[in-house]
């Protein structure tokens, strides 16, 4: 069972930007796929990227896309979510999420592990 740490979360000002970090304890990181979600108060969880085992796929919810960058470094097992031109409507906890898939998308019900999540809060 894999564990994971997310941090860098922290209180930014609307249109800075934010790296995200999801550390995992599997020793075979690269044998998961992985995935970041988010949740605000009074609202459903959220897809906001996910990337295959080897980065070769990558997908992002519509509200980030052009502005969120997900990646991973399979050496260091950590995956990233890099924040550009961050909003007030990206507040929210975000969440790391793993499953042994090759690719998991969008699919929430696919990803079998969850890390605690980090809070993102951007000020306008």
């Amino acid at each position: 069972q894999v564990q994971l740490a997310e941090s860098g979360g922290g209180l930014v000002q609307a249109g800075t930007s934010l790296r995200l970090s999801c550390a995992a304890s599997a020793r075979t990181f690269s044998n998961f796929a992985m995935g970041w979600f988010r949740q605000a108060p009074g609202k459903e969880r959220e897809f906001v990227a996910a990337v295959s085992q080897n980065d070769a796929y990558r997908r992002y919810g519509d509200s980030v896309k052009g502005r969120f960058t997900v990646s991973r470094d399979n050496a260091k097992n950590t995956v990233y979510l890099q924040m550009n031109s961050l909003k007030p409507e990206d507040t929210a906890v975000y969440y790391c999420a793993a499953t042994e898939r090759y690719y998991a998308g969008t699919v929430q019900g696919l990803y079998n592990y969850w890390g605690q999540g980090t809070q993102v809060t951007v000020s306008s």
